[in-house]
């Protein structure tokens, strides 16, 4: 698709495999660089749409890349803008376009974005995204592991590859709207993990840990309890081996962020010891449907 918009001198185009060196100086030298806090690369996601560029006499002045992933929901992985380029302009521009083609998908689509720094926030407000959450960052630092809490049948095992299936399974029920993972997703997630659990009760996957590690320690990426398994202490066991996990790594931090109003998830965090760090980062949405 190609779209010339004459007041702004601007063609709007579909990325393409040949564009990564010239769009990886974009997101290298650019003015203004917006990256999603992802398990992929920005790059990783050319191919998929709406990934739009901008060009002015063939030069990219431009990036925004937002595809649905799962099918409902579309992150802003990236918004990028040349220094030769007008911030706004640009931002409008393949809005515009990206807008369009999410709407005309099947559904309705959740586009959601968080917003780092304070020009990119402003520009999402000025084209009516709402803020919807806010995100806070927890950490442990070295504390005493409580004990286990007994639960018969119980047993937590290394993740698999062949567990994904049903670690789909178990994610999609237990996170709802922007917060949903796609399989892809998980399976990149897992590939790049430093520590992946799964629970089984009586020989049925019922949750899963997924963690990261940095250069202090590690990073909880994601941890699930299939709702019909909640308050049986399954997300306290898995939280509790991770971090005895990385306490004999040798590790002196490991970090979470969850939602700040997310009062279950912040009553399990305290009880393992972890503690607020004042980081917080506000979620913008935008609800696209389809009126065709």
């Amino acid at each position: 698709m190609m779209m010339l918009l004459k007041q702004k001198q601007l063609v709007i185009r579909e990325a393409t495999q040949e564009d990564q060196r010239r769009l990886a100086n974009l997101i290298h030298f650019g003015s203004y660089v917006h990256r999603h806090l992802d398990w992929r690369q920005p790059l990783d996601w050319i191919g998929y749409q709406p990934f739009e560029l901008a060009e002015l006499n063939g030069e990219i002045q431009g990036a925004l890349a937002c595809p649905p992933d799962p099918p409902n929901v579309a992150w802003i992985r990236l918004f990028a803008v040349s220094q030769s380029a007008t911030t706004e302009q640009v931002w409008d521009s393949l809005w515009t376009v990206a807008h369009d083609k999410l709407r005309a998908l099947n559904g309705t689509v959740s586009v959601a974005v968080i917003p780092l720094q304070s020009w990119f926030r402003r520009l999402v407000e000025l084209s009516d995204f709402v803020h919807s959450h806010q995100v806070i960052v927890l950490s442990w630092k070295r504390k005493p592991i409580p004990m286990g809490r007994e639960r018969p049948g119980l047993v937590l095992r290394p993740m698999l590859f062949d567990d994904l299936p049903t670690v789909e399974m178990v994610d999609a029920a237990a996170f709802g709207g922007v917060w949903q993972n796609s399989r892809s997703c998980l399976e990149v997630a897992f590939r790049q993990s430093a520590s992946a659990t799964v629970a089984e009760l009586h020989g049925q996957i019922v949750g899963y840990q997924i963690s990261t590690a940095t250069p202090v320690g590690g990073h909880l990426a994601r941890l699930a309890v299939h709702p019909g398994f909640q308050g049986q202490s399954i997300g306290y066991n898995l939280l509790r081996d991770m971090l005895s996990q990385f306490e004999r790594r040798g590790a002196t931090q490991v970090t979470v962020n969850t939602q700040q109003n997310n009062v279950v998830s912040l009553s399990l965090y305290t009880k393992l010891g972890f503690e607020r760090t004042g980081e917080e980062y506000p979620v913008y949405q935008w609800n696209i449907g389809n009126t065709a």
